[in-house]
């Protein structure tokens, strides 16, 4: 069987430690993607070690812990595999950001998993609201933030030269346990 015909309760997601180990590896992985994607794309080449390591410290993800915001890590077959990062904006806004899922699991329903997790642990947080930016590029983040219910919208906030497209999603009251 391969990991892509596996269902996707071979998936949980739970809050975690940004600063934990299976967290950083996977923002190392994350920044790694986005970055080679960028540099390939304009520049025909991958990033540099110094690149990686210059965008990692300027790129902090400590804010995605409380009281600020939280961070989740999705497991597949109970190995770190994906994460993604909440960062409260206001008191009924959250923002979505560092939302990755390694290659080799992609396609094996992590993604809905992951944002199920995200949308439950928001409301959590007290919002009504996600919020995020990506660029035209990531083209298959885009796909998955539409499939799940996401918008575009105008830009909410001026987030940094990487953000060429917002998305919003108004959260529904959570659905009743057991129904």
């Amino acid at each position: 069987m391969t990991a892509r015909t596996l269902l996707p309760s071979a998936w949980t997601v739970a809050p975690a430690t940004v600063s934990s180990p299976a967290a950083e590896a996977l923002l190392r992985d994350y920044f790694i993607e986005v970055s080679d994607r960028y540099y390939l794309l304009h520049e025909g080449r991958v990033s540099t070690p110094t690149e990686i390591e210059e965008g990692l410290a300027g790129s902090p993800s400590d804010d995605l812990a409380a009281p600020t915001g939280l961070f989740l890590v999705g497991c597949h077959a109970g190995e770190p595999q994906a994460c993604a990062g909440l960062r409260v904006r206001d008191a009924r806004t959250v923002e979505l950001t560092r939302v990755y899922i390694r290659p080799a699991v992609r396609g094996t329903g992590g993604g809905a998993r992951l944002l199920a997790a995200v949308d439950e642990a928001a409301r959590g947080l007290g919002a009504e609201r996600i919020v995020l930016d990506t660029r035209l590029d990531l083209v298959e983040a885009r796909a998955l933030y539409v499939r799940h219910g996401y918008c575009e919208i105008p830009a909410y906030a001026d987030t940094g030269p990487y953000a060429e497209i917002w998305y919003g999603k108004d959260l529904s009251p959570a659905p009743p346990t057991g129904a």
